[in-house]
């Protein structure tokens, strides 16, 4: 029983990470309107909630067989961050991404009770949890040193980090300033000054 619960907790926190970085680069590409038009907007959105919900389970899934794999913590090093003797960075930061999925998950659902700044600053947790459980795994997962497990990281990395830069670029072009636009008169005022100098280059 314990090694299945063992095997259950690796694989488990495995899918659970992969899901977490695709629903945060979902979303980066759906607010960031880079889905382009093959699919309509409605289908990423149902996309970006399922694999929400996927990753909430997976998670909650990671965290019960973590307790049931007999990994010498219990309950409250489980769930509480900085209480774990051992290792208490990584098992912190699995906490907080832990309590960081599950909290966006939950108030992406009741989103139209929300206020939208509330809203939007509660799914922005979605990041620092995605990077939270990727230090979790690389400090604590049993399959670091394969190489699967490198090249899996390497294109979760990419994966989140495309979106992201996509997505801040969107938003520096938009707080650009747009230049003035000059009024029909000023360009005809400009217009003729330099017929004017070129009138008078040419004597």
């Amino acid at each position: 029983m314990t090694d299945l619960m063992w095997f259950l907790t690796r694989s488990s926190g495995v899918v659970a990470l992969v899901l977490i970085v695709a629903t945060v680069a979902d979303g980066l590409m759906f607010s960031g309107r880079n889905t382009g038009t093959r699919r309509r907007p409605a289908w990423w959105m149902d996309l970006h909630r399922g694999l929400g919900g996927y990753a909430l389970a997976f998670t909650g899934l990671h965290l019960v067989t973590a307790y049931g794999a007999d990994l010498g913590v219990g309950l409250t090093e489980v769930f509480v961050p900085g209480a774990a003797s051992s290792s208490t960075t990584a098992y912190t930061l699995g906490a907080l991404a832990a309590y960081g999925v599950a909290l966006v998950v939950t108030t992406s659902w009741p989103k139209r009770r929300l206020r939208r700044r509330t809203w939007h600053a509660l799914h922005a947790l979605s990041l620092p949890a995605a990077v939270a459980a990727g230090v979790h795994a690389l400090q604590l997962g049993s399959d670091v040193g394969a190489t699967w497990y490198t090249l899996l990281t390497l294109a979760l990395v990419a994966i989140g980090t495309y979106p992201l830069a996509l997505r801040l670029l969107g938003i520096v072009r938009r707080r650009r300033p747009e230049p003035a636009m000059r009024r029909p008169t000023e360009v005809a005022e400009h217009a003729s000054g330099d017929e004017r100098v070129l009138v008078g280059a040419g004597r």
